[in-house]
């Protein structure tokens, strides 16, 4: 039986790999008190982001608006994570269109769905 001779941080520096070979698109950043319409591809599974200092959770999820592309940085915790992905079922396989209206900024700041 081979012991192991590596310590965790070693193995981890070799599973960790620091390049991204897709496409790089810009976060989305929605303007307070204005409703914007978002289509979230629903084609694939939402990538997934750790912060590594206070284990934060968000969701990598790719969208256009206005006929741009872009990524939303939204944390699993925020509630309108999980209406996201139950409207997402329903929307399965067809892009989810929403829209969206931010009230708040920073640590405030609150998303709501409009109907």
């Amino acid at each position: 039986m081979e012991t192991e001779t590596k310590n965790w941080a070693e193995k981890e520096a070799e599973e960790y790999t620091s390049h991204f070979d897709g496409e790089k698109l810009p976060a989305l950043k929605l303007i307070e008190n204005e409703i914007t319409e978002i289509s979230i591809d629903t084609s694939k599974p939402f990538d997934k982001w750790v912060n590594q200092e206070d284990s934060t959770v968000k969701k990598i999820i790719p969208c256009m608006v206005a006929g741009n592309q872009y990524v939303w940085w939204l944390n699993v915790k925020n509630p309108l994570y999980s209406e996201i992905i139950t409207k997402v079922a329903l929307s399965y396989p067809e892009p989810l269109v929403i829209k969206i209206l931010q009230t708040g900024a920073k640590q405030s700041t609150r998303y709501t769905i409009v109907k």
